[in-house]
């Protein structure tokens, strides 16, 4: 029978931060990943200057520095052929004052080597949690299956859910989040960038469409925005059609017209916004999606995920090292994080509502803008009112920091 203190069911940024935390405490922690490595395309890549706070602090903000990465500094929108900057992280506190844009895949190799110079550490590739084990009415490990078909039994103090918007672990403990409904699904896609393009982000509002284009250096990745379970309509048109739309409200995109070659290169992404009533069971606890799935707006829920996740680290750690955890204990965790979670939901669904809808029923066009309204105007001259929102995407409500036994210095 195999055995561990903490079980960690999903090798994502909240799962993996999680075991590195822990296991630089000195708990043994095991963390599962279904995978056979963390190369998925169109994963969230955004890293928010909190998470940057809090690699700084975990000794591993150099090694972050070397990796891919583009800097976002400026929200642009395209107004009758000119770029306009509505908003800009140059005016947040900290040292971070941009996003950093870096393949999902390379943040978590380099977490998961710094998490495996730690003796308690256990990453388990290919292995992907299926079922709860249970004693009596608490949660006392999970069920696993490998690649290969081989099926076993890890035993644990606490089992923790970090398996993502559809947890099979949050299903099997029955707990139920409460939702809300979503106008939008997003497609993602990419294309060329060339060095005469405009730098950081570009939105794009258009009549039945919605877009935003994220700098990647030799490439923009888009999300574009469409009508909730449109997408098997939608993709019975020309797939030119994504990009000439695009096109004519963007006009230096036109010599990448044929850049989207098939529906093939279009991914769809299932927009969910849920909220579990509870995080945790007895011997049991949900965090990032599997607790709260978040919207695609802002590309907040890696930030979110990564916060608690320190949060969880910080809290539960001390009992875990005592093999003395609580239902109680869990629920503080819900308690430190439940307030960010709302907050943000709630900025979300005020998106949804005044921006997200009128751009698809064709109420809100852009590109009919002669000038730059007057809201906007007055929004881009007050400088507290126009870094409010980016401040509330960027850093967020109550950022978590490194614990004390987890901080290393840098290099």
């Amino acid at each position: 029978m195999e055995r561990t203190t903490c079980l960690v069911a999903g090798g994502g940024p909240a799962g993996v931060v999680l075991g590195l935390l822990l296991a630089r405490a000195g708990v043994e922690v095991t963390v599962l990943e279904k995978h056979a490595d963390f190369l998925r395309d169109f994963r969230g890549d955004t890293v928010h200057p909190t998470t940057l706070d809090l690699l700084d602090e975990l000794g591993l903000g150099e090694e972050f520095a070397k990796l891919p990465a583009r800097r976002m500094t400026d929200i642009q929108l395209p107004i009758r052929g000119r770029m306009v900057r509505i908003a800009t992280l140059g005016r947040l506190p900290g040292r971070h004052k941009y996003i950093a844009m870096v393949p999902q895949w390379d943040l978590l190799n380099l977490l998961t080597r710094a998490a495996s110079a730690e003796p308690t550490f256990r990453l388990r590739m290919n292995t992907e949690a299926t079922g709860l084990i249970r004693s009596g009415d608490r949660i006392t490990g999970v069920r696993y299956r490998t690649k290969d078909g081989a099926t076993g039994e890890i035993h644990a103090d606490l089992t923790v859910a970090c398996d993502g918007r559809t947890s099979i672990l949050r299903r099997a403990a029955g707990l139920e989040p409460k939702q809300w409904t979503t106008p939008m699904d997003v497609w993602w896609f990419r294309f060329p960038r060339n060095e005469t393009d405009p730098a950081g982000a570009v939105w794009m509002v258009i009549a039945n469409r919605f877009a935003l284009l994220l700098d990647r250096g030799d490439y923009w990745q888009c999300a574009t925005v469409i009508r909730k379970g449109a997408d098997a309509v939608l993709r019975r048109a020309p797939v030119a059609d994504v990009m000439r739309t695009m096109i004519a409200v963007v006009p230096w995109l036109a010599d990448r017209a044929d850049a989207v070659r098939g529906w093939d290169d279009v991914k769809l992404l299932d927009v969910k916004l849920d909220r579990l009533h509870r995080w945790h069971a007895d011997g049991l606890l949900c965090l990032g999606d599997a607790a709260h799935a978040m919207s695609p707006i802002g590309g907040v829920g890696i930030n979110l995920a990564v916060q608690d996740a320190v949060a969880a680290a910080r809290l539960l750690a001390p009992k875990l090292l005592s093999h003395k955890i609580s239902d109680s204990d869990l629920a503080r965790v819900q308690r430190r994080r439940i307030v960010p979670t709302m907050v943000t939901q709630n900025m979300q669904r005020l998106v949804h509502r005044f921006g997200i809808e009128p751009s698809l029923s064709g109420a809100l066009d852009v590109s009919t803008f002669e000038r730059i309204p007057l809201p906007l105007k007055i929004f881009r001259s007050l400088p507290v009112i126009r870094s409010l929102p980016a401040y509330l995407v960027a850093r967020g409500i109550r950022p978590e920091h490194a614990p004390d036994f987890a901080r290393r210095p840098s290099g």
